[in-house]
């Protein structure tokens, strides 16, 4: 099987239905090899922008390019793209080789060749010797590497996958994510991903595409978006976060002493200036110490064993903390007055 990886540019793209606009303005690029995954809440316009891309849909106004080649007003099987959908879409009387071989067949290559060529699908996403299972004699991890397998022989330009771990419980969904993972990076085909799950998307990406509001919210790495959120709606939505107002002090070079309070912390500065502003404090960068220490005084409202861990909510003058202890050989009962402190790492201002 060919690589056969291709770029995709989106242009100033828009799409409308009737009175109601889904996409503003979208411009965006993914590089060759790589494998980009839109996130957001439901109605952020995400599968909208997937299935322009697949020609499902065409844009209001803008330009799609695949492979540098404008496809906005093309047909979905002129774009050499494959789509592996939610649903799977496997033809319940076809065993798993018919499957994958299907739309081999279908594009006129010789049965014998396709079939080949399907068989090398199935054994480059693990399935080798199962290719006469039918799809309800396969778990439903390989019959998402059977939908899988049959996108890839098609060697497209650009894979899509639509929410394609949402019909998995959720240690096959862990397993799955890291096959397709591992099978984009050692083919080094591009991927556009679609989901709502932020562990999901942290777990396979390159980059994350943020959408919010039929917008993109905030683009980048996994652990710039996680160490570094633009907005109160990216910290929390990339892994969760407390967001709390601080004061920062000082600024020096790239560091900022920021006081919550009146505990004062140094934290990356990210362009801060003094004055009020806000900080992305994640769960478990949020240390319980006895009350008589010098961290600001709070009181456990809520506690949760969850095996190698404990959740707290903690009642401070400053709201409402979320906190993951990982002491859970000493728990802390509801009413227990703490002392708030801080860890290094998971704490950052939010841009402005």
């Amino acid at each position: 099987m060919t690589t056969n990886a291709g770029s995709v540019t989106f242009q100033n793209v828009r799409k409308s239905f009737g009175s109601f606009t889904a996409i503003h303005d979208l411009s965006l690029t993914v590089e060759p090899g790589t494998l980009v995954t839109l996130l957001g809440p439901s109605g952020c316009g995400k599968t909208t922008t997937l299935r322009m891309l697949a020609g499902l849909e065409h844009p209001t106004s803008g330009r799609i390019l695949i492979g540098g080649k404008d496809v906005t007003m093309l047909p979905a099987n002129e774009r050499d793209v494959s789509m592996v959908f939610q649903s799977y879409a496997l033809f319940p009387h076809m065993n798993s080789l018919d499957n994958v071989a299907y739309g081999l067949e279908s594009s006129g290559l010789p049965r014998r060749q396709a079939r080949q060529k399907a068989e090398h699908g199935l054994e480059l996403v693990g399935l080798a010797g199962m290719g006469g299972r039918l799809p309800a004699e396969l778990s439903g991890g390989q019959q998402q590497r059977v939908a899988v397998a049959r996108a890839l022989v098609l060697e497209p330009q650009v894979l899509l996958l639509d929410e394609p771990l949402s019909n998995l419980d959720a240690r096959l969904r862990r397993r799955v994510r890291t096959e397709i993972r591992e099978l984009q990076q050692r083919l080094q085909f591009t991927a556009v991903y679609v989901t709502h799950d932020q562990d999901e998307a942290l777990a396979v990406s390159d980059q994350i595409i943020v959408m919010k509001d039929g917008e993109i919210a905030q683009q980048g790495s996994p652990r710039e978006l996680y160490e570094a959120p633009a907005s109160p709606f990216i910290a929390d939505f990339i892994g969760e976060a407390n967001v709390v107002p601080c004061e920062v002090i000082d600024v020096s070079g790239n560091e900022a002493t920021v006081s919550i309070e009146g505990l004062q912390h140094i934290v990356p500065a990210r362009g801060a200036r003094p004055g009020r502003n806000q900080l992305a404090v994640r769960p478990s960068a949020i240390t319980l110490e006895p009350a008589e220490t010098a961290a600001f005084p709070g009181r456990i409202s809520h506690a949760a064993y969850l095996g190698d861990h404990i959740e707290y909510e903690a009642e401070t003058s400053g709201g409402t903390l979320f906190i993951v202890d990982p002491s859970v050989d000493r728990p802390l009962a509801p009413g227990t007055r703490v002392a708030i402190g801080l860890k290094n790492r998971g704490i950052a201002i939010i841009a402005q």
